[in-house]
């Protein structure tokens, strides 16, 4: 391809000698740039709002945030990269994403495969991960892009999820932030961690206190850590008080 669409990588492997053996394939294949590396997940995403990579060859199994999650949490991006994986486990192919991937490849990478990849990559084609209970296991954290990069949120911090029109705020112990996840996909990822306690509102079961009721007949939350309230449903108000006893 020209020079002007050299396609910019990002490698991410938690082994050096991984990273420096997709370095000399790059080097062979030529017309793309190596604008980085990085040895986790965290570091990809970090690395991946600085650089703006077109394509990130993103190993799965990693200590800490694994490939899987770091690459759903590159969709957050305002303009996510084309993503590759490098394994050597064969199992997450059917289990993370479908027949629209980029590219899954089995460790030793061949030359070849990465090369077609990459082509593919170039063509403007981007991973498809399933959500949610396919993708075979929850987000261990959160993803809010903001103006100084992606904030990551650790799931044990977050209280409640408060969807209002196009946009779910969550509420966590660090303060808020704003995201793109409906509330459906939220409780049907995390299940049993967090509970509805109205239409447009997820609460953590952890931070739960107690349910209030006003002179009015409307009943509230009590969540540790949070000042302010949050309203229950009169459908939901039963339902809590007998399944939490609070």
């Amino acid at each position: 391809m020209p020079e002007a669409f050299r396609l910019k990588v990002l490698i991410v492997d938690d082994e050096p000698p991984a990273r420096e053996r997709l370095r000399a394939l790059l080097a062979e294949i030529g017309d793309v740039e190596v604008i980085g590396e990085a040895a986790n997940g965290a570091e990809a995403l970090g690395h991946s709002h600085d650089l703006a990579p077109d394509v990130v060859l993103l190993d799965v199994r990693m200590p800490g945030m694994d490939g899987l999650e770091a690459a759903r949490h590159l969709n957050v991006l305002e303009e996510p990269p084309a993503v590759i994986f490098t394994t050597a486990y064969d199992q997450y192919a059917v289990e993370a994403f479908d027949a629209h991937a980029v590219g899954y490849l089995l460790k030793p990478v061949r030359k070849e495969q990465l090369a077609a990849s990459l082509a593919r990559a170039g063509r403007g084609e981007r991973l498809q991960l399933r959500t949610g209970e396919a993708a075979g296991a929850r987000r261990s954290h959160i993803a809010a892009r903001r103006r100084d990069g992606l904030r990551l949120i650790p799931l044990e911090e977050v209280q409640y999820f408060l969807a209002d029109q196009k946009y779910t705020t969550v509420r966590h112990v660090g303060g808020e932030d704003l995201i793109e996840d409906s509330l459906r996909l939220l409780e049907s990822e995390f299940g049993a961690a967090f509970v509805r306690v109205h239409r447009n509102a997820l609460v953590a079961v952890k931070y739960l206190e107690r349910i209030e009721r006003s002179a009015e007949g409307q009943y509230f939350v009590r969540l540790r850590g949070c000042e302010a309230p949050l309203q229950v449903s009169r459908r939901m108000a039963g339902e809590l008080r007998e399944r939490f006893r609070i």
